[in-house]
């Protein structure tokens, strides 16, 4: 396993499920963690005891990254603490799920804002330390349905399908600042949000993967630890589904 000593990650959402998982293998790995949580500080706190068990360095920082100011309160602090981030993981992701006939306004907005809005307010706010050192990763945690559309989700969707577009126009705009930005989107992933998915939807998504089981959140954080590494120096601007064949 390659070493990221001397590195810091930051992560959004990391308290729970993927978000838990990554943080966790960079720190495994040897990285400095920041683990950025909303309202679970007792979770993100065990996340950052854990880290520091298995070597890394890490610290919890609460905000809300759809708010344009608390995201850059996140950035902010995260430099003062470690002085520089050498990763930006933009994990954070809220479901409002419903049929477009019963979906309120406020729950496309808080899904956009949260998912999308919040992506956007990482990037803006973290690229400058990244141009100024001319180097950093992105990655964007998209989703299948990103890809594909799923019925009752139309919020959920068009906030991952941005990101995809949002990752390829930032690898773009940063290449020439050996800046990568890539996007990975996870299929049917075992966390405590696909735990609340109906048994008889669960079933119906299991027969749609050839694997014939769903994805487990390490197997996304791995895919991370690759596309920060050395080996994927020359990966930018990419969509990596990890989904069991699904799609």
């Amino acid at each position: 396993m390659e070493s990221f000593k001397n590195k810091t990650v930051l992560i959004t959402g990391g308290s729970r499920g993927i978000g838990k998982a990554i943080a966790l293998a960079f720190a495994n790995a040897g990285a400095n963690v920041i683990i950025n949580y909303v309202n679970s500080q007792a979770k993100a706190l065990a996340v950052v005891k854990l880290a520091i068990k298995l070597g890394g360095n890490a610290k919890a920082i609460q905000a809300n990254i759809a708010d344009f100011t608390e995201a850059k309160k996140l950035v902010d602090e995260a430099l003062e603490t470690f002085s520089q981030i050498d990763i930006l993981i933009n994990n954070s992701g809220i479901t409002k799920d419903n049929l477009m006939l019963r979906m309120k306004e406020e729950d496309f907005d808080q899904v956009i804002d949260v998912n999308l809005k919040g992506t956007w307010n990482m990037c803006k706010h973290l690229t400058r330390n990244f141009l100024k050192n001319k180097s950093g990763t992105i990655i964007n945690i998209s989703s299948v349905v990103g890809l594909i559309g799923n019925a009752g989700q139309t919020n959920y969707v068009a906030s991952k399908a941005g990101i995809i577009g949002l990752t390829k126009s930032l690898a773009k705009e940063f290449g020439s600042r050996n800046i990568r930005v890539n996007a990975i989107a996870p299929g049917f992933i075992e966390t405590e949000m696909t735990d609340q998915i109906p048994k008889d939807v669960r079933e119906n998504y299991l027969k749609q993967i050839p694997l014939n089981r769903p994805g487990n959140p390490e197997e996304v954080a791995n895919l991370c630890l690759f596309l920060a590494s050395d080996k994927a120096t020359y990966i930018t601007g990419q969509v990596i589904s990890i989904n069991g064949g699904m799609v």
